[in-house]
């Protein structure tokens, strides 16, 4: 991996950074294909960013124990960018020692690194089921610590999935803070969209409770799945996007323009926590 030849002067603790990796290991479950809804999402959706991008810099931050999802993601934005560069990055040691033989210079690389992303400037880092161990006041300086090594107008992807990635959610960040929040899940597995909430990513999970946005979001979600129960005699897929209309015609900024694909994104706005001081995590 190249690295600037003198520090940054303008960020000293990214310089420190290089020395010094910022984060704990992940548990480092990687199945193949876990993280596919959420990098067709980057390539839809994030896509006009990465092209316009001076640098195609992206950094997948904490790949595990096994670099799968980084070269499958390497893969999937080949096809939006082909000069794409993905950079994986962990904290352990033994992790980049192993993926090394799968790295193919410069498309795809490996180092060792953390949350200052090891002094390098990406155009988008994600970083999915990174943050789960971390309590919330952590993982919001975690964010702020991603957030500070972005390029000019970089972007983070941040979220948490269920082991087969059939159930996520992630959210959208750039240098100002937290842009959207998406859901997306495999529908036909879904009983009712409260379930989901069990995936939240960690700057929400602890919000769910009565007096919370996020909470009179997935009650509301539960109510116009419930209404639009009479369109599941045409399979579930219809009845996810019948209960995405019900959201909106209910007052929720939803954009349903990928509902078809088992996704919701909101405005972070919609969402963000009512109180400064979070809950106390169990």
């Amino acid at each position: 991996m190249e690295r600037p030849s003198t520090p940054r002067r303008a960020n000293p603790r990214l310089a420190a950074g290089r020395a010094r990796a910022l984060g704990l290991p992940t548990r480092g479950i990687t199945n193949p294909n876990r993280l596919r809804r959420m990098d067709n999402w980057i390539t839809a959706t994030l896509g006009p960013a990465l092209r316009a991008a001076a640098d195609p810099l992206v950094v997948d931050l904490g790949y595990g124990a096994t670099p799968i999802t980084a070269i499958e993601l390497a893969g999937r934005l080949r096809r939006v960018r082909p000069d794409v560069r993905v950079l994986g990055l962990e904290i352990d040691p033994a992790r980049v020692a192993a993926a090394l033989p799968a790295a193919d210079p410069p498309g795809l690389t490996f180092a060792r690194g953390g949350f200052e992303l090891a002094g390098q400037r990406p155009a988008l880092v994600r970083a999915a089921n990174v943050l789960r161990q971390y309590d919330e006041v952590a993982a919001l300086a975690a964010w702020a610590t991603m957030r500070a090594g972005l390029a000019p107008g970089g972007l983070i992807v941040e979220g948490t999935c269920d082991e087969l990635g059939r159930r996520g959610w992630w959210v959208l960040l750039d240098a100002d803070g937290p842009r959207t929040l998406t859901v997306a899940c495999r529908v036909d597995t879904l009983e009712r969209p409260g379930d989901l909430a069990e995936r939240l990513p960690k700057a929400l999970i602890h919000r769910n409770v009565a007096g919370e946005p996020i909470h009179a979001l997935l009650t509301a979600f539960d109510a116009a799945w419930d209404a639009a129960a009479p369109e599941s005699a045409f399979g579930p897929r219809r009845r996810w996007m019948a209960a995405c209309a019900g959201l909106a015609r209910a007052g929720w900024p939803v954009d349903s323009s990928r509902a078809r694909f088992g996704e919701l994104t909101l405005p972070w706005s919609a969402v963000d926590p009512v109180t400064a001081s979070p809950p106390v995590d169990p």
